[in-house]
């Protein structure tokens, strides 16, 4: 299976997505847009994964390839193909399927427990954890697009991930976390560490144990196994 994944910022990329493409033996290709990378033809890949960064999606002023980038969305999405959204990918998503995308009450930066909807889609309940601690870090969030189901909700933010006809899947959060992409999402946006209520303090966000990453990381897998399926499903169909 070809996996291509759109980069909006270097120092945001897969995490721990790069080893499931490996684990897998699907292949993998990137447009990184900040770089002015071309976007690919439709027919150049299975399934697309749309990862974060610090810009917002009407900052198009300042990075105009965000137009050719919500257009090119619209066709992925019209063609049928599985995609996943990541923070600003999942707002992006949200835009361009009608919702709309806003500054939060709060920023939420740090690890701070999601809880699922009451009720979500019977095909994706079973990869769907009741209640997981995950890592945030934005400070927009979005309305849901007409016809998306809401999966999970936090205390500081309604609206946390949703799912658009069972194969476009937004996560305002980061499954994909590696202790070194904390790291480095420290080191780049250390500025945005002030005093509030669901900003953690570096020394929170680091002391996080290993287990945690485990179970956020296979998570990650158990989605991107549904993505793949809804591919097939949708080739044999």
């Amino acid at each position: 299976m070809r996996i291509h994944w759109l980069q909006h910022v270097d120092f945001e990329g897969l995490g721990t997505i790069e080893k499931w493409v490996g684990e897998k033996g699907h292949t993998l290709s990137c447009t990184r847009l900040f770089a002015g990378d071309i976007l690919p033809e439709l027919d150049a890949f299975n399934m697309l994964i749309v990862m974060g960064g610090p810009m917002g999606v009407h900052d198009q002023r300042e990075y105009p390839w965000l137009q050719e980038e919500k257009a090119f969305l619209l066709r992925v999405i019209a063609a049928g193909k599985p995609i996943l959204g990541v923070c600003l990918g999942a707002q992006l998503l949200a835009d361009v399927l009608g919702a709309r995308v806003f500054p939060n009450k709060e920023k939420e930066i740090g690890w701070f427990q999601v809880v699922r909807a009451c009720v979500v889609p019977e095909r994706l309940a079973s990869v769907l954890p009741v209640q997981q601690t995950v890592f945030h870090w934005h400070g927009d969030t979005f309305a849901l697009p007409e016809k998306a189901i809401r999966l999970y909700s936090s205390a500081a933010c309604v609206n946390q991930a949703f799912v658009y006809e069972e194969r476009v899947i937004g996560l305002q959060f980061h499954l994909e976390t590696t202790p070194d992409s904390v790291i480095t999402m420290i080191e780049k946006c250390r500025a945005e560490l002030v005093p509030a209520p669901w900003i953690q303090k570096e020394k929170e966000m680091l002391a996080v144990e290993g287990e945690v990453f485990v179970e956020i990381n296979t998570w990650m897998s158990a989605l991107l196994d549904y993505l793949a399926q809804q591919h097939i499903s949708f080739t044999l169909s």
